[in-house]
């Protein structure tokens, strides 16, 4: 359980302010189909998470483990201080027009979390914990928390969260996790 409530912590927390958020508004502001949207992103995200856990239990696996725990907590140290810098989001939503709100959505987040903090963290904590199926679902939840929100309440909801502080809370989250790691 740990692993899957870590991974649902860090990933929601991490996502928000993130460019899957600003991608999931311009998603819903062009196709207005929630639902759909919504639907694209669990996709998109179950395959990326997945693809990026086994990643991590392989690494962890290969890697020695006198290292392993040093890595790791360097790794949610780099991701912690990744978090305190703003994403930006590329328009490149018409191309997929043509195919509709379900594959636009699939294809540019799964496009989106590729070298993403949220992808990297997904590593990482599939490494840490002997617990791949966890991971996925948590991460994959915790990405969920994050964007839902906004394609219900879209900008109001944007407008009325303090960015900064909420960075400030993923970068010590992550700070946490390092320091947890180190010490077991």
């Amino acid at each position: 359980m740990e692993a899957f409530f870590g991974s649902t912590l860090a990933v929601a927390i991490a996502e928000i302010g993130d460019k899957t958020q600003l991608l999931a508004l311009l998603l819903v502001a062009r196709y207005h189909r929630p639902w759909t949207i919504a639907a694209g992103i669990l996709v998109a995200t179950l395959v990326n998470h997945a693809v990026s856990a086994l990643l991590g239990v392989w690494l962890a696996d290969v890697i020695p483990s006198q290292w392993m725990s040093w890595l790791i907590a360097a790794s949610f140290v780099a991701v912690a201080i990744w978090v305190l810098i703003p994403d930006k989001a590329d328009d490149n939503i018409s191309r997929w027009d043509k195919y509709g709100p379900f594959v636009a959505t699939c294809v540019l987040f799964f496009i989106a979390e590729i070298g993403d903090k949220t992808q990297v963290a997904t590593v990482i904590l599939a490494a840490k914990y002997d617990a791949l199926i966890a991971v996925i679902l948590g991460t994959t939840l915790g990405m969920l928390l994050a964007n839902l929100p906004v394609l219900f309440t879209g900008r109001w909801l944007l407008c009325r969260i303090p960015l900064n502080v909420v960075h400030w809370c993923a970068f010590v989250l992550f700070i946490g996790f390092a320091v947890i790691t180190v010490l077991r």
